[in-house]
């Protein structure tokens, strides 16, 4: 199975699995809602580490807008060097943005969430 086959493969398990927070952020932006740009959810994104492709699972993406965002919940309290690194690694390789919001943030303040992504833009 290439890596390409995995990574979908684990999309679609994701995508199954959504927590409350990313459930109410795609009932936001999905349809082209969030200013008429299309959205994608557990969409994965490759890159290379040391010269081996690798992937990771970007909670929602933008093509157009080169953007990721990620709805963080408590393990990413745990990684968050791993977190910027993967994040340093996108910006750099890819030209992506990353911007991260907690989901308590989606939770108690999706308008400030919605209007931390239009300074973005």
């Amino acid at each position: 199975m290439s890596i390409k086959q995995v990574a979908l493969l684990v999309a679609r398990e994701l995508r199954k699995n959504q927590t409350k927070a990313e459930k109410l952020f795609w009932t936001r932006i999905r349809n082209k809602q969030f200013r008429g740009y299309k959205f994608l959810r557990q969409h994965p994104v490759f890159y290379e580490w040391y010269r081996k492709e690798k992937f990771f699972i970007a909670d929602f993406y933008c093509r157009e807008l080169k953007l990721i965002v990620e709805i963080d919940g408590g393990i990413h309290e745990q990684q968050k060097d791993y977190d910027e690194i993967r994040s340093e690694l996108l910006e750099t390789q890819r030209d992506l943005k990353v911007i991260r919001f907690s989901n308590e943030q989606v939770m108690t303040n999706m308008e400030g969430v919605l209007l931390e992504m239009e300074r973005y833009i």
